[in-house]
This record gives C-alpha cells, structure tokens and sequence, in this order.
C-alpha cells in the first residue's frame, strides 16, 4: 500500500517521509484543491483520502459529492461532527451522562459579562464554543484563535473580551481546574468502539496547558468506568471514526472535568501507535475495506511519547521566561525539568513524535524549521 503526501506548504513535516510515494504542495481556493485531489487520484489509483485538521475535515464534508467516486474521504459526518465541536452541545450531553463538567458561563455581550463579574472568581479559563466558526474573523481582526486563554483578573477579562467583540460572539468562559490531561481515545463505528486507547500527559506546550509535549500510555484498567461513560457520549452524538475525550484529572481528588471532545486524529496519535494501538489503520481498514472486525490490541501501558521541538520551547520558557506562564498556581524547577529531560533519552520507555532511526529526515527538517523561524531572515 502506497501512501502519497499532501502539505499546506513545503514545509510540512510528512513531505520529507521516506515512506511517502509522492508529495505534493496542496493549491489555494476549492477549485484548484478538487482539480489537484481528483489529479492526484487519477495519476496514482490511490482513492482513499484521510485528513488531521478540524478546517480540512469540513471542507472534504462539504466536497464529498464533487470528490466521489474518485476520491472518498475518510472523515466523520458532517452532522455529528458539528455536534463534536459545539462545546455547548457537548457539555449539555455529558450533563446527561453524569459526566462532571466545567462551570461555565456564556454572554451574549460586554454588558451581561459586567453584570456578572461581582460572582466571579479567578483564575477563568476562556475558550471558543466552535473554534472553526469564529477563526476567520479572528484572523481579521489580529488576533489568534487561542485553544485556551487564562486570565486572572476582571481587567484581563473585560480587555480580552472589549478585543474580540467585534467577532459578533464572546467566548465560553470556564473555571480552571487542577490536574493534568487525561485523553480517552475510540475509533467508533456504528456505535461499537472497535479500538480503545488512553493516555496521560506529563508535560504540556505551553507549560500552563495546550497540546502534549510528552505523554505516557494508560491501561485500560484504570478510569474504567469513566471509560464507559466517554463512550456513552460518542454514542449519544451518534459520532463514528476516531475521537478523544479529553478531561482535566485531578489525582488529588480523583475527580475527572470534561474538557472537550476532539473528532479527529489528535496531535499525541505516535503514542497509541508506538504502544500498540493502530488507529490510522483501523480508519483504513473500516473506512476503505468495509472491516469491522479489528480485535483491541493488548497495548503497553508506560510508554512515553515525546515531541521534543514542543518540549524544548517549554524547558526555555520555564527556564527564562515563567512569567509568561498563564497560570500563575503553577511552579516549575528548571534544574528538575532539564534532569528530566536529558534522563528521558536513555529511557527505555521513550518514543518520539517525529523522530524515527529509520526515518529521520523529518525530526532533523523540524528542528531546522523551529531555528530558521526563530533566528533566520
């Protein structure tokens, strides 16, 4: 089986793969993008399409018609889908289930933000109900679409908000939970989870909570019943394909705060596969072969996954910057974490991201392109 590459620019880690067949510059504008997919089909016989980002799911959902038969995209409904990524509906199904939520308030403009601040207390997490539907015009305006923004007073808050009015929505607002990240996975299919898979992070890009810089594979003996009801809730928005449900784990309390569900391959996906659990063939082998009887994979449970251009940006920031760390409750030794970080490569336990002995081009291409973005012209 053959695997061709299509990246946002030269740039794109997967292009220098020595495992991609051919690589590809993706075109600008949806008619270049169909002109260039039903191309590349037609020049290789390869019809199977998969994607990673929320923004190219949506698009490939509304071209599938234009795309098929030639080229078939392997991405969720577009329906359920939606349900995914409306925090709002998500929440309001897990409220459903039993499944703990975050406190959250949602204004429809600055005046009810100020009626409400006398009950408010601080630190608050802010957080976009539909990421995908406000981006463009944030990008507009100048401002970023932050997965999470902490603010710890009434004044950062009002300033954010005064900031991003003009988007003609406000942002969810949250109460911050202690913890770490804890993500159940499943590729669902007709309500069935064909494969399962969870893990934990140990350390986070930025240090106050984003993505996984490093992870560490969890048995599916633990956080079992809380397992049960992540399932429940896929099913109940009727989602299939991959997905992680992603809580805020409070190992002190035990208690366990629904974050948000991601509909898609997640960005940590190398440590369910260095662990043993194929999600991205389980895709393929459901979505293209029609195969439904893929048999859960006994994974290693203690296997750490590390993204080390991430990782490296948060030991400079806990080292030399930690003032720019969001939340401030949180306190770091730079001498532990750099110990930490050198110990990990003589870990047995340790995998990468990126970087593969057999495949290497692309780590060495990241770490040229972090250095060349942060010191070239």
């Amino acid at each position: 089986m053959l695997v061709h590459g299509i990246g946002r620019s030269s740039r794109s880690l997967g292009l220098y793969s020595r495992y991609i067949a051919s690589r590809h510059v993706r075109q600008d504008g949806d008619e270049a993008l169909l002109a260039q997919l039903l191309g590349i089909a037609e020049a290789t016989g390869c019809h199977w399409l998969m994607t990673v980002s929320e923004g190219d799911i949506c698009w490939l959902q509304r071209m599938r018609e234009r795309l098929a038969p030639a080229v078939v995209a392997l991405v969720p409904e577009a329906l359920p889908m939606a349900r995914v990524l409306d925090k709002a509906t998500t929440i309001a199904a897990a409220q459903g289930l039993g499944i703990a939520t975050p406190e959250t308030w949602s204004w429809p403009d600055l005046a009810a933000m100020e009626r409400a601040l006398p009950g408010l207390s601080f630190p608050l997490v802010l957080k976009w109900s539909h990421p995908a539907r406000v981006q463009v015009k944030l990008d507009e305006i100048g401002v970023a679409c932050e997965k999470a923004l902490y603010v710890h007073d009434a004044a950062q808050l009002r300033a954010y908000l005064e900031l991003v009015s003009p988007v003609g929505e406000l942002p969810l607002v949250q109460r911050f939970y202690p913890g770490y990240g804890l993500g159940q996975m499943a590729y669902m299919a007709g309500g069935t989870a064909l494969l399962r898979f969870q893990h934990r992070r140990i350390a986070e890009w930025p240090p106050e909570g984003g993505f996984s810089a490093v992870c560490e594979s969890v048995g599916l003996d633990a956080h079992h019943d809380l397992f049960e009801r992540s399932l429940e809730l896929l099913r109940r928005l009727e989602f299939s394909g991959p997905a992680m449900v992603e809580y805020r784990f409070d190992p002190q309390t035990r208690q366990a705060v629904l974050m948000e569900i991601n509909g898609r391959f997640w960005g940590s996906l190398p440590l369910a596969y260095h662990a043993g659990a194929g999600f991205v063939w389980t895709a393929y082998a459901v979505g293209a072969l029609g195969r439904t009887d893929t048999v859960q994979p006994a994974y290693r449970a203690g296997m750490r996954c590390r993204y080390i251009v991430p990782e490296l940006k948060r030991l400079l920031r806990i080292t030399f910057s930690p003032g720019k760390i969001q939340n401030r409750a949180l306190k770091f030794s730079p001498a532990k974490e750099w110990l930490g970080f050198l110990a990990a490569y003589v870990d047995p336990r340790t995998r990468y991201f990126v970087f593969e002995v057999g495949d290497p081009l692309p780590f060495f291409s990241d770490l040229w392109f972090a250095l060349t973005r942060r010191w070239g012209p």
